[in-house]
């Protein structure tokens, strides 16, 4: 971030400062289909970590025509580790970041019950669609938009 003389919050975690060089500076020039993987812990609560590297999770997310298209990663099921990183993001994010989880005993407790392994995929046929019709907002595509604005006026 000094190298490209950007301002960085001295309270932001590395995780936080990492996210937020991808989605200014990074994201919007990949074009090409393009896999980002490897990323850090404290912006991925849910993601397991890498064997041997505490600091990194196992998570990647596809980018195509500058936006992001899909995101997966395998789900953390050690539920000492998931407490230890709720109370790590309590402390580390402002109460309005949405970046913080707050702690979920009630998951927890399902978690102690035995959570095999597992992971997650997410691809929204919203993103397909934008990448389809060359839409340069969501909104444009979303079936039943809540409050589509048209004409100067919300419907």
């Amino acid at each position: 971030m000094r190298a490209r003389q950007l301002e960085a919050d001295p309270k932001a975690t590395r995780g936080k400062l990492i996210e937020d060089l991808l989605n200014d500076h990074l994201e919007p020039s990949l074009i090409q289909p393009t896999f980002l993987y490897d990323y850090p812990r404290d912006i991925s609560p849910l993601t397991k970590s890498k064997p041997g590297d505490p600091d990194t999770v196992e998570r990647f997310e596809g980018f195509i025509a500058g936006m992001e298209l899909c995101n997966a990663f395998s789900e953390l099921n050690d539920p000492l580790d998931q407490e230890a990183r709720f109370l790590e993001m309590m402390r580390d994010y402002a109460a309005d970041d949405e970046e913080r989880h707050p702690l979920d005993e009630d998951y927890l407790r399902a978690m102690r019950y035995g959570m095999p392994p597992n992971g997650g995929f997410g691809m929204g046929i919203d993103r397909l669609a934008m990448l389809f019709t060359d839409s340069p907002n969501i909104r444009e595509v979303i079936l039943f938009p809540h409050l589509r604005e048209r004409e100067g006026k919300i419907e």
